[in-house]
């Protein structure tokens, strides 16, 4: 679309208002809203300021006049705005230069998709990513220097079983896996989600309920390129929380928000292409997959540790990579399993359908850096034909000691993961795709406000554990 005919979109469309959208370092959407009569095709040369020092991870106050740059491409209307109005997505420049900004995680992506075909490996990066998340009825906290708390419920959840009111119909824990009308009590507000998002130019492939007892639900896009993948996958957490607000609920992405069930991941399926042919397959490798895509997965299982810090970003990220709960921490690779931190579907026996899933991110990722990370780790791979270990084809959660001691998993930590970054890093460096800057001021920032600030703050375990002692 060209910034002509976005502004003819908008008028076709009669909205009213034009909102303007932009995601920080650390992948959350912030915006502010115009009126449509002042959305030109001038915007699109001239941009539109912002205060950067007042958005995490990005100027300080002596620098902190930023442009937002429309992109035309992304438009579409709000489904959820009172009053009709249009949403594009923007590129975020520096106003002096008009260069683009190192830490704007849009142009991160676009610049792995521009590093991948100067390397003549592929054309096309697809990936699929397969974000989990929980519906709740209550979720309360607070952290007070004299008390802290959280307290989450759901009509799902077996706890409530026991419930003067209740009537049954309640899962098991890990019991929530594809089960129907009236355990499944989501069924109709997933189907909204659902066509809500097709409506807003998504393509949804299929929705069901999680394995996580007290309302687990997962929503499938279609696979597409890398930087649309990531625009959709911010349109769908927006999706996502506007309607289970509507319907009275909290949806949240945290990795882990109950005690003994699973947590929510983001598995992400990945493909490479060059001339409208996948690169993935070989009928003779193991599972299907070619030289090329083998080396693709020995990328990702040699920099996981780094990848993490960017994939699996909180402290919570790490209270569901644990063993169990079908968390993807053994740094294998295998088809069919989901025991491994890396998977070889096999439901399909099109070679279009070849992809390697790495099951280790979840939903709390920025989708820019953390596709963008993955592409590049991949990409690594290749260009150094790195080879992963061999591939185990048993449940590896349940192997002998003998066999497991041999079989390294995911680190246990933010922090550690953050230290592998700073270790390894860079294979991201390439192409000028990620920036030093960035790096560093995604470290510190973690390092501060996520490690640190967890750190400091008692737990409620522990006064059970301590304070008797």
């Amino acid at each position: 679309m060209t910034p002509k005919e976005a502004v003819q979109y908008v008028y076709e469309n009669e909205a009213k208002l034009v909102d303007v959208r932009f995601t920080d370092l650390f992948g959350q959407w912030h915006h502010f809203t115009i009126p449509a009569i002042d959305f030109h095709e001038s915007v699109f040369e001239e941009g539109l300021g912002f205060d950067g020092s007042s958005i995490r991870g990005f100027q300080s106050i002596h620098e902190s006049d930023m442009l937002l740059v429309p992109d035309a491409d992304t438009l579409f209307m709000d489904p959820f705005a009172e009053f009709p109005t249009a949403v594009i997505i923007c590129d975020i420049e520096d106003p002096i230069t008009r260069e683009r900004y190192s830490r704007d995680p849009r142009y991160v992506a676009k610049k792995c998709e521009q590093y991948l075909r100067s390397t003549g490996i592929a054309d096309t990066a697809f990936l699929g990513p397969e974000a989990e998340f929980f519906l709740f009825s209550k979720m309360r906290y607070a952290n007070d220097p004299q008390g802290a708390f959280y307290e989450i419920d759901s009509p799902e959840a077996g706890w409530n079983s026991g419930e003067d009111d209740a009537v049954g119909y309640t899962h098991r824990p890990k019991g929530g896996y594809y089960p129907t009308a009236p355990s499944d009590k989501y069924q109709d507000m997933r189907s909204e989600m659902m066509l809500t998002m097709i409506d807003m130019g998504i393509h949804v492939e299929m929705h069901h309920h999680e394995v996580g007892a007290p309302g687990q639900m997962e929503i499938d896009m279609r696979f597409g390129t890398l930087l649309r993948m990531a625009d959709q996958m911010q349109m769908y957490k927006y999706a996502v929380r506007s309607i289970a607000s509507m319907y009275g609920l909290a949806a949240t992405f945290m990795p882990k928000p109950v005690f003994g069930d699973n947590g929510s991941g983001m598995h992400i399926h990945m493909s490479l292409w060059k001339n409208g042919d996948t690169l993935m397959y070989d009928d003779k490798g193991y599972g299907g997959l070619s030289d090329l895509a083998r080396w693709y997965v020995g990328g990702i299982l040699k920099h996981a540790s780094a990848l993490l810090a960017i994939c699996a970003p909180t402290t919570n990220s790490y209270k569901r990579l644990v063993p169990g709960y079908e968390a993807p921490i053994n740094l294998m690779y295998s088809s069919r399993n989901r025991s491994a931190c890396v998977r070889i579907p096999m439901q399909s026996k099109s070679p279009k359908a070849k992809r390697i899933e790495f099951r280790a991110p979840d939903p709390t990722a920025n989708p820019y850096l953390a596709f963008a990370a993955c592409v590049m780790a991949g990409i690594d791979g290749i260009q150094n034909k790195i080879e992963p270990p061999k591939p185990v084809d048993k449940d590896l959660y349940e192997l002998p000691p003998a066999e497991k001691k041999n079989i390294q998993t995911t680190a246990g930590s933010l922090r550690e993961t953050l230290a592998a970054l700073k270790a390894d890093h860079d294979f991201l460096l390439k192409g000028d795709v990620f920036t030093k800057d960035l790096i560093e001021m995604y470290i510190d920032y973690k390092i501060k406000n996520d490690c640190e600030a967890m750190d400091l703050r008692p737990h409620p375990y522990e006064f059970y554990l301590y304070s008797d002692c």
